[in-house]
């Protein structure tokens, strides 16, 4: 399996991601320029955190724009799988391809932490190597971290089993603690904290792992 991890201007997770993979994992991975057309050779897309062209406007209102993403969205047309970390999350909320948007934290704080997570549906290709109702520990880096949508889109998304983590004890004010969701087809999620940043119990844990394992197993 072949991951291209896209590099826009600000972003600083990009090299975690990749550690991630090349590290962790027996799989190949690559960073992509945010300049680039051309998705063709890869399996999985990673779209990492940070601050996209500064946070300008709204955090990932202008990574939508930038070339790459005609690429993107022609790879999720494909029903290939893409992750959005973070910014990540941002950007596939602002390009249209997740429901609801990412606004500022309820306190209007920056928020680093470790939090608790439930694994409210493992029967995705990005969780199956999850227990069900498992709770885990991820960590967050973020300031505009809460999750918002629409009644009618929260009870599509419950509906459709679209809500795949939830905070333990909501850090961010998120609708319904929501803290990952996916599309309806089930091959894009995005979420706020940081799976690349537990994959080691050297640095404090490893239940990030089981997400890229799932990916990988679920090809």
């Amino acid at each position: 399996m072949k991951f291209a991890v896209i590099v826009f201007p600000g972003s600083n997770c990009d090299e975690d991601l990749y550690k991630a993979i090349n590290l962790y994992t027996d799989e190949d991975v690559e960073y992509v320029n945010y300049k680039e057309t051309s998705l063709e050779k890869f399996d999985a897309v990673l779209i990492p955190g940070g601050f996209s062209y500064g946070d300008y406007l709204r955090s990932g209102a202008l990574a939508k724009f930038a070339p790459i993403m005609k690429a993107i969205k022609e790879f999720a047309k494909e029903k290939k799988p893409i992750v959005g970390i973070c910014n990540g999350f941002q950007i596939l909320t602002e390009a249209g391809l997740l429901p609801g948007s990412l606004i500022r934290n309820e306190k209007m704080q920056f928020v680093c932490d470790t939090v608790d997570l439930n694994v409210v549906n493992k029967d995705t290709k990005f969780t199956s190597k999850y227990a069900g109702k498992e709770t885990i520990q991820l960590p967050v880096a973020h300031g505009e971290g809460n999750y918002y949508c629409d009644e009618e889109t929260l009870n599509k998304l419950k509906k459709n089993k679209q809500i795949v983590f939830t905070y333990k004890e909501n850090v961010n004010g998120s609708v319904d603690n929501i803290a990952g969701i996916t599309n309806e087809d089930g091959n894009i999620l995005g979420m706020m904290p940081h799976p690349e940043r537990a994959m080691d119990a050297l640095f404090g844990g490893v239940d990030g792992i089981h997400l890229f394992k799932s990916l990988i197993n679920n090809r």
